[in-house]
């Protein structure tokens, strides 16, 4: 039935009532008659609420300036070059060109890789260790022994190198005191064959702590029914750590692991305080970070020193993310 007939319809049937009289109201049927087209309700303007950006507004300011503008400001100053002649030059990718294929630069990343397999490893293992035994529930005066592991890292970098170099020195210090003391000649940590041996044992003294609380934290997080039902089930001691505890903690392993290995890169106030102790064991390009300071304050190359700046810090952004994604993925399997 079309639309004209269904009006037409409907006027017959309203005549034919007003026909027959008035009638009461009750008995009075509405009619409604449809009509071609709606008019659509007209929208509201939805008003934007700025509020949130009143809270995240002070810390993106900061962030700007402390790191974007500073990184922003590295990668314009490694694309020119100072030129005696001429003053700055652009030049592009060349400065990173002369970075991948400096052998003192290759040098000292491969001493920090170096560093970060056989550092990293030790210190979180002995981070751990302690970790389990302060959870373990055995031992007495808990906090005393907590406080004691994580004052190494209350002690300022510069100070724990200054402590660790006086009693490195074979000359003065504690291992001439041995050595005279004995009537032995004590191997130098000093040496350059044993000087990144010692730079490790300082940071392992000083990051132990702050590694240790991180595992300690996520332990006191595991619900004790876990716990409960191991010793329902008759799960020993090295069961319930295997099969509970590191299960349990593996998050905070990952970011140990990442803080970690991010740290062994920027590696630098150590050998840069040692130098003047051993100035043969440690030569200017001992790290990336301090070939980029000597470069900056000691040979003016300030191009060439961003570049070396940046191709580090990149590297150390994939090792850190490939780690991280490594361990997402063994949990995940787990």
């Amino acid at each position: 039935m079309s639309k004209k007939s269904s009006v037409q319809d409907v006027g017959a049937r309203a005549h034919i009532a007003l026909a027959q009289g008035p009638v009461e109201p009750s008995t009075v049927t509405s009619v409604h008659v449809p009509t071609a087209r709606t008019t659509a309700p007209p929208r509201r303007r939805v008003r934007r609420d700025w509020a949130g950006w009143w809270f995240v507004g002070p810390f993106m300011l900061v962030f700007a300036l402390v790191f974007l503008a500073p990184l922003f400001y590295a990668i314009y100053l490694s694309l020119f070059r100072e030129t005696l002649m001429g003053g700055n030059s652009f030049v592009g990718v060349e400065n990173y060109a002369q970075a991948l294929t400096d052998p003192k630069f290759w040098e000292a990343m491969g001493r920090v890789a170096i560093f970060l397999l056989v550092q990293v490893p030790i210190m979180l293992l002995l981070a751990l260790f302690a970790a389990l035994a302060l959870d373990s529930a055995r031992l007495r005066w808990v906090p005393f022994y907590r406080l004691s592991i994580f004052l190494p890292y209350a002690v300022p970098g510069v100070v724990a190198v200054m402590i660790w170099g006086y009693m490195y020195g074979s000359q003065f210090g504690l291992v001439a005191d041995l050595n005279h003391f004995f009537g032995v000649e004590l191997p130098s940590p000093l040496a350059t064959n044993l000087i990144l041996v010692s730079i490790g044992n300082i940071v392992t003294w000083e990051f132990v702590g702050y590694n240790m609380l991180i595992f300690f934290s996520a332990l006191k997080s595991v619900p004790q029914e876990l716990y409960e039902a191991a010793e329902i089930d008759g799960a020993g001691t090295f069961r319930t750590i295997f099969s509970i505890k590191l299960p349990s903690i593996r998050g905070a392993l990952v970011i140990a692991t990442v803080f970690s290995v991010i740290g062994s890169f920027q590696l630098f106030n150590e050998p840069s305080i040692l130098q003047t102790l051993a100035p043969n064991s440690i030569p200017s390009y001992y790290t990336p970070n301090l070939y980029a300071f000597n470069l900056s304050f000691a040979g003016s190359q300030f191009n060439y020193a961003a570049a070396i700046a940046i191709i580090s810090g990149v590297i150390t952004m994939v090792v850190a993310y490939l780690v991280q994604l490594g361990g997402e993925k063994k949990g995940a399997g787990a």
